[in-house]
């Protein structure tokens, strides 16, 4: 029996400005990576994701990012070790913490945009996050870009790692993302969308931006909950899951 883990990231809306549709989402996938403030997020906000997704049945799992709140976490930062080894403690401390509250408890990790991109390939950067995560507790799950360097460092220190693919992200023959820089490196096309993740489920790869065939090693898929059109991808990705029988389960429980 085939299964599959569709997460999304949740909780980003700050104050009065508000971010995707958390309520839409938890209802079609199945891990939450919660923002944690650094990035995006409000405590009040924050909580009422994590109820959210208790209500739902949605595992969840911290969402950590540079402090970079203006930038929504997408700038490149060159901090030391030391600095971003505490942020990342922080931020999964205050997630649990919340968490506790709401009822459920963190279960994995997952860094957030520049961050997710740099330390997929800086050694240095990386450590400093895997040791984040081995020193808080290191049954937590890391979340990485399938096929990444970081995906071999962070097993060879001991995490259990889960390779992630894009729904909505064009590939390159290599199997690596499409520069968002580039012409077709985001698709907006729900059907060919949920079609190129029933093939990536079912055979492992998924068509390149070229036409060549690309592998990818995931265990689960990310389905932005931000951009227009979004529930509606997300809902005809798991729609056409589910219709050829693959079961939807996030890689934390148990199979």
């Amino acid at each position: 029996m085939t299964a599959m883990d569709l997460n999304s990231d949740l909780g980003e809306s700050f104050g009065a400005w508000r971010m995707g549709d958390d309520a839409a989402i938890l209802r079609i996938v199945t891990s939450a990576n919660v923002a944690c403030g650094f990035h995006a997020g409000d405590p009040a906000g924050i909580l009422a994701t994590l109820r959210g997704a208790v209500a739902q049945g949605v595992t969840v799992g911290a969402h950590v990012s540079y402090p970079d709140l203006v930038g929504f976490g997408r700038r490149n930062m060159d901090v030391t070790s030391a600095e971003l080894q505490a942020d990342v403690m922080y931020q999964i401390g205050a997630l649990q913490g919340l968490a506790t509250a709401a009822g459920t408890r963190v279960r994995y990790v997952k860094p957030h945009g520049a961050l997710y991109n740099t330390i997929a390939h800086d050694e240095r950067q990386a450590k400093a996050v895997i040791a984040a995560v081995r020193e808080v507790d290191p049954t937590l799950v890391l979340v990485a870009l399938a096929g990444a360097p970081l995906v071999q460092w962070a097993r060879d220190a001991g995490l259990t790692v889960v390779g992630e693919a894009f729904a909505d992200r064009a590939y390159t023959p290599e199997g690596t993302l499409v520069s968002r820089r580039e012409k077709g490196a985001v698709l907006h096309d729900d059907k060919l969308v949920a079609q190129r993740m029933l093939r990536l489920v079912r055979e492992g790869v998924v068509e390149a931006i070229d036409g060549s065939l690309a592998r990818i090693d995931a265990q689960s898929i990310c389905v932005h909950g931000d951009s227009a059109g979004a529930v509606e991808m997300a809902q005809a990705v798991r729609a056409a899951l589910e219709q050829d029988g693959v079961v939807l389960r996030s890689f934390a429980d148990p199979a």
